[in-house]
């Protein structure tokens, strides 16, 4: 809702006069729209930046079930299928796992990504035997193998703060160098930016990125009002099962009693109030006075669940995860199943990996392949497995459509045998199938047609085709071996 000048033409009304018009809905006489006396008009946003409150975060993350969940799954998912290579052997594979698990660097990413996730920001200095000058930037040229001792965590509280000066890093404004502070905020070290593996939270317009040092907003900032929603909903909802079933006794003159009179006779009331609790707790009765009414009263709690699933919905929305990863319940509604919000889940994750995952990587694997193999490959290529795992009936289908269409280009002549046998081998990564095809019988069959395999498998029709072959060209040779016609 916004405001603009508008000036009046010439010849309707002054000269040059200005006329303020808001160019917004306004009812004035139901109290609707701009300006009006509408509790929606009263509505703020306050700038809170309920990322810096370090203490309100730790104790959400240590105290909040919902709060761990949206921070430390979305991070799992991420890493649960890792990455993979292409271009290869399997011998440089395993050299490259076992730097990775003498190092832990699947957890210390974990690590990072979801302190990133919670407080914003965090880092991991990478560590190099025989460069303990941190200020210098990272020579690649003198990471010797078996020289990557790993990452070492930080977070953006506690251990790494930007220093002043900034550097372009991949088309993004960054910070030239980071101080690595003690417990007592001594500085210990002056890190290049080279040796830094930044993650970071949700992203900020520029900014606000300043204001946060350029790290990024934390995971439970834009969701905490939705928290909070939750957690009193619930609260209320427990409570209430308290007054699920009231017992009310009519008692007469009891507001002289209590009021006016002496206290031994109301000492004696109490102690009979409590006496008949404990018989109907224990008995299952109650004994009253001639004349007194009991009366009991039990209480229904229709649509508590809707306005429960409500609150948990909210969470789903802001955190973006569907309901049966957040919360770990079954959706609702008939044949339901949930898997089309779990896809839409991994199509985001996907998205994560992109963005958070793969900077991180692309950054690290030199490090790593000179450690492990002590040369860094031209061809590398970062690739993610994908996170839906079809089941076997959904595999075959797949398989058997893929698998036609290749083998109907073939028979019809579209696809040379070595090219048929690449494209059946490329199913592997999405079905497991077709993977025991090797290089060398590809290439045995590089450009063999539909029709020399047919030959080879029947020599007659071989023959036949040569014949016919001949008599085409004008030859007029047959073999003699041949039966006529």
């Amino acid at each position: 809702m916004s405001r603009r000048n508008k000036t009046r033409p010439a010849g309707q009304g002054s000269q040059n006069s200005q006329v303020l018009t808001a160019d917004a809905f306004s009812n004035a006489l139901y109290h609707l729209g701009l300006g009006s006396q509408s509790p929606l008009e009263a509505t703020e946003y306050p700038l809170t930046r309920l990322t810096d409150n370090y203490a309100l975060l730790n104790s959400l993350y240590r105290d909040n079930w919902v709060v761990q969940n949206v921070v430390a799954l979305m991070v799992d998912d991420m890493l649960r299928e890792w990455y993979r290579l292409q271009g290869i052997t399997p011998e440089e594979q395993t050299a490259l796992t076992q730097v990775e698990r003498r190092t832990r660097l699947r957890a210390r990413i974990n690590e990072g990504l979801r302190w990133g996730r919670l407080y914003g920001g965090a880092a991991g200095l990478i560590q190099i035997k025989g460069q303990e000058d941190l200020s210098k930037p990272l020579d690649l040229d003198l990471v010797f193998p078996g020289a990557f001792q790993g990452l070492y965590i930080l977070d953006r509280w506690q251990g790494i703060t930007p220093n002043i000066g900034l550097v372009f890093e991949a088309g993004e404004e960054l910070p030239e160098s980071y101080s690595i502070t003690d417990g007592s905020g001594n500085t210990v070290a002056k890190v290049h930016h080279s040796r830094i593996i930044r993650f970071t939270g949700r992203e900020l317009p520029r900014l606000e990125r300043q204001t946060e040092l350029y790290w990024g907003e934390s995971e439970v900032e834009a969701l905490y009002r939705d928290v909070v929603a939750h957690d009193n909903v619930s609260a209320n909802m427990a409570a209430l099962t308290f007054q699920a079933n009231v017992n009310t006794m009519e008692v007469k003159g009891l507001q002289q009693m209590v009021s006016m009179a002496p206290g031994e006779v109301q000492r004696r009331f109490w102690q009979t109030m409590q006496a008949i609790a404990a018989v109907r707790s224990n008995f299952g009765m109650q004994l009253v006075e001639q004349g007194n009414k009991i009366t009991n009263t039990q209480y229904t709690f229709s649509g508590l669940s809707e306005v429960y699933e409500s609150m948990a919905l909210n969470l789903c929305g802001a955190s973006h995860y569907p309901m049966t990863k957040l919360f770990g319940r079954s959706p609702g509604g008939l044949n339901s199943t949930g898997e089309s919000d779990l896809k839409h889940y991994y199509d985001y994750v996907d998205s994560q990996r992109e963005a958070k995952l793969l900077p991180a990587l692309q950054k690290l694997l030199p490090v790593l392949c000179m450690s492990a193999w002590g040369y860094v490959p031209e061809d590398l290529d970062i690739s993610f497995p994908p996170l839906w795992t079809p089941t076997a009936k959904e595999v075959a289908e797949i398989v058997k459509g893929k698998a036609e269409t290749i083998v109907t280009a073939y028979q019809a002549g579209l696809l040379h045998v070595d090219t048929a046998q690449q494209e059946l081998k490329k199913l592997e990564d999405e079905t497991g199938m077709f993977g025991s095809l090797t290089d060398e019988e590809i290439t045995a069959n590089a450009g063999k047609t539909y029709q020399d395999a047919t030959a080879l498998r029947d020599p007659l029709a071989g023959l036949l085709m040569e014949g016919t072959n001949g008599a085409e060209s004008g030859t007029g040779e047959t073999d003699p071996d041949l039966p006529e016609g």
